[in-house]
């Protein structure tokens, strides 16, 4: 028989029942809190809106430093020794200035041969004009024969021809003699010089080389993509390692495009006596105007895995990896070529700590560094 002070199974469990339903009720009503409750923002950042605006762009390139025109120098005359050489290396002629003279001995003889032989010509057509004048005059007469005056005159006309052939041949003994007078074609630069005194010089053998007008300019390799920018007349900022800054224009620039390098030629004119030579290595730097691009603030452009990316605050409040292709700089601004529109928020200070999806709140003013995290749900 059962004592009325023992308890029973059911009145054991009736009480932990009502506690453990108390429990499942107290969690049950932390979720509904927990899912009616705001997310909390987790980091402080300052923001700044991507502006569409005008700036000046710059094309770089590089390459060697050519002469506008070069222009090999020979002689005309072949087989006749230099007997002088007036101008060196580095030294700036005239055109029509004598630059080299060759030996003309035997071609002066030549020209008082030619002489002679005009003065004999001459007096044969004196002789046989006189001779024409007088059968006229008999034929007129009735005492000539028509056969014996055609003679005369066939005398007459020969006679004219010889002269004009002496003349022909003395013309081109004057200018064989002219011709050993080596002189410059244009005006310009002398950049080398292979003859020497006493040399036997060939005909069309090249004496010297000049630059024409003493112009030289730089041809810039640019890459294609960049190569429509620039049109002749637009100034450039050439620099060389010995050399200092100077400023050029684009003189022209060239049609085609190397398959090879993909790279084009902008040939730029510089200054005369800036110290830059032929051969030489320099770079420029094409001021091609102002256009308009979507810039940001230098600080807001961050590198992920090799990559440069800006975060852009969307309309909820959470950051959003974005990867860019910045561009040109200008002070603290820089431009971004693709993965951004004008108009977005970008993180400025503070974005170097945020992760994809991150809820942030912006700050009128910078926050400390690292930003200012709120509650225990900016622990990570």
């Amino acid at each position: 028989m059962r004592s009325e002070n023992s308890l029973s199974p059911a009145r054991i469990a009736g009480p932990a029942v009502a506690v453990a339903a108390s429990l499942l009720l107290a969690a049950c009503g932390s979720k509904e809190e927990a899912k009616a409750a705001p997310a909390r923002p987790t980091l402080t950042v300052t923001a700044a809106t991507a502006a569409l605006t005008a700036i000046p762009r710059t094309i770089e390139g590089s390459g060697t430093v050519a002469a506008w025109q070069e222009v090999p120098v020979g002689s005309e005359a072949g087989g006749l020794t230099a007997t002088g050489v007036f101008v060196d290396e580095g030294a700036y002629v005239r055109q029509g200035q004598v630059l080299v003279k060759l030996n003309d001995d035997l071609i002066r003889a030549e020209l008082r041969q030619q002489d002679a032989q005009v003065a004999s010509a001459r007096a044969q057509l004196a002789q046989a004009t006189a001779a024409l004048t007088r059968a006229q005059e008999l034929r007129e007469r009735g005492y000539l024969a028509p056969a014996t005056l055609d003679a005369r005159l066939a005398e007459q006309r020969t006679a004219a021809a010889n002269v004009q052939s002496a003349q022909a041949g003395r013309a081109a003994s004057l200018e064989r003699l002219e011709q050993t007078n080596v002189r410059a074609p244009v005006s310009g630069l002398i950049t080398a010089r292979t003859v020497v005194k006493g040399q036997i010089v060939p005909a069309g053998q090249e004496l010297f080389r000049l630059v024409r007008e003493g112009q030289i300019e730089l041809n810039a390799q640019i890459p294609e993509s960049e190569l429509r920018l620039i049109r002749p007349g637009m100034t450039a900022t050439v620099s060389g390692d010995e050399v200092g800054i100077v400023t050029g224009r684009v003189r022209l620039v060239t049609p085609q495009v190397d398959p090879q390098n993909r790279l084009g030629l902008a040939r730029i004119s510089l200054p005369g006596g800036a110290g830059f030579r032929p051969g030489m290595f320099a770079r420029a730097s094409i001021d091609v105007g102002a256009a308009p691009a979507v810039v940001v603030p230098q600080s807001a452009v961050l590198y992920r895995q090799n990559k440069a990316a800006v975060f852009v605050i969307d309309g909820g409040g959470r950051a959003r990896l974005r990867v860019v292709q910045p561009g040109a700089r200008v002070g603290d601004q820089v431009e971004i070529e693709s993965g951004l529109q004008a108009g977005q928020r970008v993180a400025v200070q503070g974005a170097g700590f945020l992760a994809e999806g991150d809820l942030v709140r912006v700050a009128a003013k910078a926050p400390a560094a690292g930003g200012a995290r709120t509650g225990a749900a900016g622990a990570r």
